[in-house]
């Protein structure tokens, strides 16, 4: 039975049904509405530089700094994630993550299709053998309780542990996310960079900062990191587009030739 899909009226271009929402064509004509609340959301989303300032600074705090903002803190959440200062001057706390994955994930083989309660369960030490790719549920929540020195790489590992993904960690990136102006702003951040710090100079505030795991869509793929099947994958998929461009190329040429053609059958010699 074929995969179900969606074709644009004005220029037949055919995806499946669910990558419809990712997709953004130049063609004239009405585009395709979404009706999924992703698709709808009031805001813009932006990819800014990993550089680029946002609107809260990061100075670098003394002790007696940080004793008075974690208490700021605390003073503001509504719940128990406190945020405690350690007597070695580090501190811990709690971060909050947002997983937003377009691609299925890897996990390792089980009778039936692995679930979120199923991950609490099982360890990544495990020996992986075999491996199944599952969707995770959209937009899962996940809180960590990590302390001040925890740089983001060491976030990302955690939540791949927490369930039990064993893809190679390199394939996904945590970004902060801002909002302003009606726009929402994403920072990609870089491995050594510390979430509990932004989080305590940002306040608890999810529209001020609040962290998000997305694939690492880099301008350099690291081919490296993808199992022999999914690069067998690729391929086909390479194949086939190229196919597709080549098939619509010929099209276009031998519609013009066409064309010339009755051109030169309506006019006479001289």
């Amino acid at each position: 039975m074929p995969s179900p899909s969606s074709s644009h009226p004005d220029c037949k271009f055919m995806c499946h049904y669910r990558c419809r929402a990712l997709i953004r064509l130049d063609c004239s004509g009405p585009r395709y509405q979404d009706n999924s609340s992703e698709a709808n959301e009031q805001t813009v989303e932006k990819d800014t530089n990993v550089d680029e300032q946002i609107d809260w600074e990061k100075p670098v705090l003394s002790q007696a700094e940080i004793e008075q903002k974690i208490k700021e803190y605390n003073s503001q959440i509504n719940s128990n994630l406190f945020m405690s200062l350690n007597k070695d001057g580090s501190y811990t706390g709690f971060i909050k993550v947002q997983l937003k994955l377009v691609r299925p994930v890897s996990v390792p083989a089980t009778k039936k299709t692995p679930t979120i309660h199923d991950a609490k369960k099982v360890a990544r030490s495990q020996a992986v053998k075999r491996r199944t790719s599952f969707y995770l549920p959209k937009d899962t929540v996940k809180h960590l309780h990590i302390i001040s020195r925890t740089r983001a790489s060491e976030v990302i590992e955690a939540l791949l542990k927490k369930f039990m993904v064993v893809d190679n960690p390199r394939k996904f990136a945590l970004f902060e996310r801002s909002e302003k102006e009606d726009q929402v702003y994403l920072r990609k951040l870089p491995d050594d960079e510390q979430p509990l710090r932004l989080r305590l100079l940002a306040g608890p505030s999810e529209k001020v900062l609040s962290f998000v795991l997305k694939e690492n869509e880099t301008g350099e793929v690291n081919w490296d990191a993808f199992s022999m099947p999914e690069l067998h994958n690729f391929l086909r998929i390479l194949q086939r587009e190229e196919e597709e461009h080549v098939r619509q190329i010929l099209q276009k040429y031998a519609h013009c030739r066409q064309k010339m053609q009755e051109a030169l059958a309506t006019r006479t010699p001289g």
